[in-house]
């Protein structure tokens, strides 16, 4: 999943295949502690406040902008999910437990699923919640979705050709107990990390395609009643809504998409108000000022304290510090500019924050964790940018290899991040500490900065290598693109944060010591994240490279296989990337008996995206304020558990 800054975009574990019992994610929580006392812990001995509010910092420039669960690629976000959604409409299986991405069964709306039939079949049982109208949330809810699925799957961001619902005969409720029926036997794992975990239930009071209609077919039709037609090209693939059951779905997203798309109509909107999770909405604006209170329906086992939990927008790091230092927020991210002592680094994965900003000492504590995640930036296959010759260039592996060399994460990380930050060089994240990136590890960083290199690179490929200025192909045969073509390249990214200014500048200079020019712009999050999107060609697909600012954090897709980024036409493939080792090897670890070691280490050669340092957000939390470690590695926040002490 996508996401902004210190937060990310989404998906898996330890590798077993068609068991009848899940492993969990084999991860050592790994992250850092207080610079403070550490009086900021998941208890204290201070008397827990009843009521009080609750103010948390959005990202900067990162506004949630989507509340729709069933959401396409443009607003596919931590911002939108973790943040914001989740908080409101809860996913069938909740992740996070204590600092890993472990699968948490005690905030899950149903039981573990058990695999039988040689991992044919998955059962699993629905827990006794509620909707806010009163409404029982069942296992038909969650039929509703995997409807919708099946006729809008193209516009759903977390899917892959040939995973659910493909994989699917059938999915079949009785009671309050679904049996989800898969055409072969999958890793129960990746299933339940991946598959399953990506179901949000959907109440009835949402299959209408009018405001005040009874529900339609779409929500209460068994999932076999749902049929489709679908048809895949040279230019795509497309379904086609066949069985009056599909032709509602297809009416009732349409309906339902274009209500999410009414900002301003979120906190009055009937729709939305109808919620399962902790929280629900009481007002919104189009800026990114939210206000949620709690939802005395609530059925999960922690009620929530606070009387208002708020989010507040904010437009420059500058602003968001001025805010912490008045203490208008109790949890926000201290700027990199403005972190007065560097982190340390305590083995592969550690973290030990430095010394709190004086500014803020007295009233906050800063901690520091591990989030699981990797981090890069899209580059566009297809792009018909520079003349139709920029997409060409970046599908040649020996340039993406002198892009990548000239990128010097350990002295970003150092200078620029002040020393929180991890660095990434291939698919599978090395932090928190996991069992998944070890051939990866061993590997290192196959394309560890080096100028000389990226210019010999660049020079034998047939390029008249010109430092400082702009390198010209001056060999077509070489070089892949006709002779004259120049380096001349445009990267939007997310502005607002003189950090982010500072790490771009800086590749920048860095990318034109071997003659690549990089022309920056920035925009919004949103406006980034709306960009980088697949395309096939025309003018509509000439953006070159997109850096939202924080890559992807695995989410709904906790395993990280890679069939929802690297895969040929992945919904979140936002590049469209494609290499056929790379599927093979992807299918091998969803399907398969396949670890994740080929896969990680074959992706950390091919550079199937530009890999970036992961900056590690510097996190200050109100001394007053329990509840909220630890810390989340996906980025989910439980404010439920929250609450004050005097």
């Amino acid at each position: 999943m996508q996401s902004f800054g210190s937060g990310r975009r989404g998906t898996r574990g330890l590798v077993v295949l068609a068991a009848a019992a899940i492993v969990v994610l084999t991860l050592a929580a790994c992250g850092g502690s207080s610079s403070g006392s550490g009086t900021n812990g998941t208890t204290s001995s201070a008397p827990a406040q009843q009521g009080g509010t609750a103010y948390l910092a959005e990202g900067t420039q990162a506004a949630p902008n989507y509340i729709f669960p069933f959401t396409p690629l443009q607003y596919f976000s931590t911002t939108n999910f973790q943040q914001f959604m989740n908080l409101m409409y809860r996913p069938l299986y909740w992740f996070g437990q204590g600092a890993t991405p472990n699968l948490n069964p005690s905030l899950s709306l149903a039981s573990t699923p058990q695999y039988t039939n040689g991992g044919k079949t998955a059962t699993l049982t629905m827990k006794p919640y509620k909707w806010s109208n009163g409404e029982t949330v069942t296992a038909q809810d969650v039929i509703f979705w995997m409807n919708m699925l099946k006729v809008e799957k193209l516009n759903w961001a977390g899917y892959a050709a040939g995973t659910i619902p493909d994989d699917l005969a059938d999915v079949t409720a009785s009671g309050n107990k679904l049996t989800f029926h898969l055409n072969t036997s999958a890793n129960s794992n990746w299933y339940t990390y991946n598959e399953l975990s990506q179901i949000t239930p959907m109440p009835m009071a949402w299959d209408v395609t009018k405001a005040g209609q009874k529900p339609q077919l779409c929500g209460t039709a068994s999932f076999s009643e749902v049929t489709v037609s679908s048809k895949t090209t040279s230019k795509g693939t497309t379904v086609t809504p066949v069985s009056a059951a599909a032709k509602s779905c297809a009416a009732v997203y349409k309906f339902l998409a274009s209500e999410a798309n009414k900002l301003s109509s979120y906190d009055s909107n009937p729709l939305w108000q109808v919620v399962d999770g902790p929280f629900k909405l009481t007002h919104f604006d189009t800026t990114g000022n939210v206000t949620m209170v709690p939802n005395k329906t609530y059925s999960g086992p922690v009620k929530p304290k606070l009387a208002k939990f708020v989010e507040l927008p904010f437009t420059a790091d500058s602003a968001e510090f001025n805010a912490l230092a008045a203490g208008k927020v109790d949890v926000g991210t201290l700027p990199a500019s403005d972190i007065t002592a560097n982190a340390t680094t305590t083995g592969t994965c550690g973290l030990k924050p430095g010394a709190n900003n004086p500014r803020l000492s007295a009233n906050y504590n800063v901690y520091a964790g591990s989030t699981w995640q990797i981090n890069y930036f899209p580059f566009n296959v297809n792009s018909t940018g520079n003349g139709g010759n920029s997409g060409k260039l970046l599908k040649q592996l020996y340039f993406r290899q002198a892009f990548q060399t000239l990128v010097d994460q350990p002295t970003l990380i150092q200078k620029v991040f002040k020393g929180y930050g991890v660095g990434t060089y291939g698919p599978v994240p090395v932090c928190p500490t996991n069992n998944f990136a070890a051939q990866e590890l061993k590997l290192g960083n196959p394309y560890a900065y080096n100028p000389s290199k990226a210019k010999s690179i660049l020079t034998a490929h047939g390029w008249s290598v010109k430092p400082g200025g702009t390198s010209v192909c001056s060999d077509a045969n070489k070089c892949g693109v006709p002779a004259g073509t120049k380096l001349n390249f445009a990267l939007q990214y997310v502005g607002g944060s003189p950090t982010e200014d500072q790490l771009m500048q800086a590749q920048k200079s860095s990318w034109a010591q071997a003659g690549i020019h990089v022309n920056l712009t920035t925009g919004t999050f949103d406006t980034v994240l709306s960009a980088a999107v697949p395309c096939s060609g025309g003018s509509s697909c000439q953006w070159e490279y997109e850096n939202w600012g924080g890559g992807w954090i695995f989410a709904p897709d906790y395993y990280p296989s890679g069939e929802d980024l690297f895969q040929t036409g992945a919904s979140s493939n936002s590049g469209s990337y494609s290499d056929p080792t790379m599927d093979r090897l992807i299918k091998g670890t969803t399907v398969g008996n396949s670890d994740l070691g080929a896969y990680s280490v074959y992706g950390a050669k091919q550079l199937p995206v530009v890999w970036q340092p992961i900056q590690i957000g510097a996190t200050e939390i109100n001394k007053k304020l329990q509840g909220v470690l630890p810390l989340n590695a996906l980025t989910n926040i439980n404010p439920e558990n929250w609450y004050f002490t005097k």
